[in-house]
């Protein structure tokens, strides 16, 4: 998986392309620890060519979520392939997580 940042003034957007799974969580996770990554109001997460996501994809944003929040910094999902948004519902995330369906949403939210 390549994971790839584009920094604006106040929204990170991250660019998933390829499979999300334990191997490749590494790349995410050290996105996520930036310290910098703080100093944003919103991280926005670019789905369209993410085509997998494993339990261990999903941990790492669940890992980092209350952190965000509590640094008020919005996590929001755009772009989502039906397959992977099924994950996200079938576990309850899209009702704790913001998933919108394109990157204009996201970037409103």
């Amino acid at each position: 998986m390549k994971v790839t940042a584009h920094p604006s003034a106040d929204s990170l957007l991250l660019v998933l392309d390829g499979e999300l799974d334990a191997s490749s969580a590494v790349l995410l996770d050290s996105e996520l620890v930036k310290p910098g990554l703080l100093d944003y109001r919103k991280v926005l997460i670019d789905c369209a060519k993410l085509s997998y996501i494993s339990s261990a994809g999903l941990g790492v944003f669940i890992s980092h979520l209350q952190r965000l929040q509590d640094h008020n910094v919005k996590l929001v999902f755009f772009n989502m392939q039906e397959k992977v948004f099924n994950v996200f519902e079938i576990l309850g995330l899209d009702s704790l997580m913001t998933i919108v369906p394109t990157q204009a949403e996201a970037t409103a939210a």
